[in-house]
């Protein structure tokens, strides 16, 4: 699906209250179009207490170690000797962003829902926007994409194709917001 594609992302979020972002990420689902809505889940794991419930959760997640560790779900190593370690949740439904959101216990994270694509905005002369750059992105206890600057606060991003980079700020304003940073590259 659209993972395989880089889209671009624009922040427009940025609190303390986890609740709060995830309110907004509702809103802006709630105007997509989530036909195919797939999640992605990824984070930054350094204690057992948090990496065993989100084992339970994804048993097939990939993971592979962090800071030149080079061990990882591929080789079959138990990821419970080799943290610190990366995450990662493919293609999951919504269900279990609750109780991956639970588990974290203030580890980086992101949750991302990929779906089929974003509402015409007309008064910006954009037609409907297809699922190539169709995400929204909440990270948790971090400021950016890539799990790299750790943070007390979360941030929403709403991810658009790079040449409809005025959709951002539109989507911004259809759940009450305003863009409060850059538009950056967004990792696959």
């Amino acid at each position: 699906m659209a993972a395989m594609s880089n889209s671009y992302a624009q922040p427009i979020l940025r609190t303390a209250d986890l609740s709060e972002g995830l309110r907004v990420v509702e809103r802006l689902l709630g105007i997509a179009d989530l036909r195919d809505l797939e999640v992605d889940f990824e984070a930054i794991i350094s204690s057992a207490h948090v990496l065993t419930p989100l084992l339970t959760l994804f048993p097939k997640a990939e993971w592979w170690g962090e800071g030149g560790e080079s061990a990882s779900s591929a080789e079959g190593d138990d990821p419970l000797t080799h943290l610190p370690l990366r995450l990662r949740g493919w293609a999951a439904s919504p269900e279990p962003v609750g109780p991956f959101l639970d588990a974290l216990d203030g580890s980086p994270a992101t949750v991302r829902w990929d779906f089929m694509g974003w509402p015409e905005a007309p008064e910006i002369g954009l037609g409907v926007g297809g699922a190539r750059g169709a995400f929204v992105t909440l990270c948790v206890n971090v400021r950016d994409l890539e799990l790299e600057e750790p943070a007390a606060d979360h941030t929403v991003f709403v991810h658009v194709k790079q040449v409809e980079a005025e959709r951002a700020p539109w989507l911004a304003e259809q759940v009450g917001r305003q863009v409060i940073g850059d538009l950056v590259m967004a990792p696959n």
